[in-house]
């Protein structure tokens, strides 16, 4: 079979032939032979699934840039592109060359890092010399590392020095925390990490001990500070990690909050990955002629191969099913709209035989690590969550991304996408389409 193509965002340039062809093994609906999913079968409603999209609402883009339902499917097809220029970047700096303390370095290399990526080559030379800095970069660029690596060699140069780092998610706390002790080993230097859905009595013990890293959520972070557990005029270094996703979660309130509560004279590091005009008034209102730095080559990663099925009159869980029986789909990220819907879908494929776990927002922080802890291990093929996990999850070789249910926003789309073909890696990702 075959159907229309849309390259690089075109909708008006089709072709036949070309790009991927996703075949599912066994027929449906009565009808014979092998039916193949492309870029321009025939659309129709979907039958049965699970939290599967009807149109409108949230699952249909209504309201968003791309007008009425956002159904510009070439926004969702692109030809994986790995250039010269991505596969053999050529940094201005090696780690070597940066005025860091020499056991950070050692730590650096242990960590298997040799040279920094573009965010990394570009933002550490300006946090080492004490300046705000506005970061936008594609996501799985190593901006976490951007920040950490100057940041620990300013703890080391002054152990008094304390550091906020607020971010929208658990999962991004998590990873944030987990990459700082990397970086930090054998250094004497400590974090504590504040998410909601974990013990508060734990967090409010290790922030009566001596700590130089508070990592956490807006919302705990609040609340703790609140509880007189956090003296914000001791923090004089800010760190707002994917500050686009923290405003669309409608944490602004908190975010001013406590940078209100901070000293005026202080570097405030600011880092998203896109940058909207409610994200530019944040800018101009949280920093101080900011050192201004993008890397960002495109809205979407060149290394992810992007492409859609059309489910027409099919189940939508056997569509889902067929996918993952094909051998390369061997660790799977699946995204859902609703907590519900999610926890169905991952019911239906255990059912089905496949190693599946969920991460959504009725579960707690530890059920939550749990899960992606396994997804880490290589003991699920399959992961299936809400937008929570958009952001946050650092999960080498995931090998495709699937969007069952469509995301509320294309920068959704973006972000949830951009948790495969990381650190230089090609990966796929593919949107179903009722």
């Amino acid at each position: 079979m075959q159907g229309k193509h849309f390259r690089n965002g075109s909708a008006s340039s089709t072709h036949r032939s070309g790009g991927h062809v996703f075949r599912a093994k066994p027929s449906f609906g009565g009808r014979g032979g092998k039916p193949s999913f492309n870029r321009g079968s025939k659309p129709g409603g979907s039958r049965g699934g699970y939290g599967g999209n009807r149109g409108g609402g949230r699952g249909g883009f209504r309201g968003s840039r791309f007008g009425q339902q956002f159904m510009d499917v070439s926004k969702f097809v692109n030809k994986a592109v790995i250039t010269e220029e991505t596969t053999h970047f050529k940094p201005e700096h090696n780690f070597t060359d940066f005025k860091i303390d020499e056991k950070i370095k050692v730590n650096i290399l242990q960590k298997g890092y040799n040279e920094p990526t573009p965010i990394q080559d570009k933002v550490i030379p300006h946090i080492l010399a004490n300046q705000d800095v506005v970061g936008v970069a594609n996501t799985g660029t190593g901006k976490t590392a951007a920040f950490l690596i100057p940041l620990i060699d300013k703890v080391m140069k002054n152990r008094t020095e304390k550091i906020l780092i607020m971010v929208p998610t658990r999962e991004l706390a998590t990873q944030i925390d987990d990459e700082f002790r990397v970086f930090s080993r054998m250094l004497s230097m400590f974090s504590v990490c504040c998410v909601g859905g974990a013990p508060i009595g734990r967090q409010l013990a290790n922030l009566r001990r001596t700590n130089n890293f508070i990592i956490g959520t807006p919302g705990r972070l609040k609340d703790l500070e609140e509880r007189k557990a956090l003296n914000l005029s001791q923090f004089k270094t800010v760190v707002l990690d994917e500050a686009d996703r923290m405003l669309d979660m409608g944490f602004i309130h908190d975010m001013k909050y406590m940078i209100s509560k901070m000293p005026a004279e202080r570097q405030t590091l600011f880092f998203s990955a896109t940058m909207s005009g409610d994200i530019q008034n944040l800018v101009k209102s949280f920093l101080r002629n900011p050192v201004s730095i993008s890397v960002k080559t495109g809205d979407t990663a060149k290394s992810v191969d992007q492409d859609i099925v059309r489910v027409g009159p099919r189940n939508k869980v056997d569509v889902l099913q067929d996918l993952l029986r094909q051998t390369d789909f061997s660790r799977v990220l699946i995204f859902g709209k609703t907590k519900h819907g999610v926890e169905r879908l991952k019911d239906a494929l255990v059912a089905r035989g496949f190693k599946s776990e969920s991460i959504h927002g009725n579960k707690n922080q530890s059920k939550r690590q749990r899960a992606l802890d396994l997804f880490k291990a290589n003991h699920l093929q399959v992961l299936v969550a809400t937008d929570v996990a958009a952001r946050g999850i650092d999960v080498s070789d995931i090998s495709h991304v699937i969007n069952y249910d469509l995301p509320a926003t294309y920068e959704d789309y973006i972000h949830r996408i951009g948790r495969t073909g990381r650190a230089g890696k090609k990966g796929k990702a593919i949107t179903f389409i009722d």
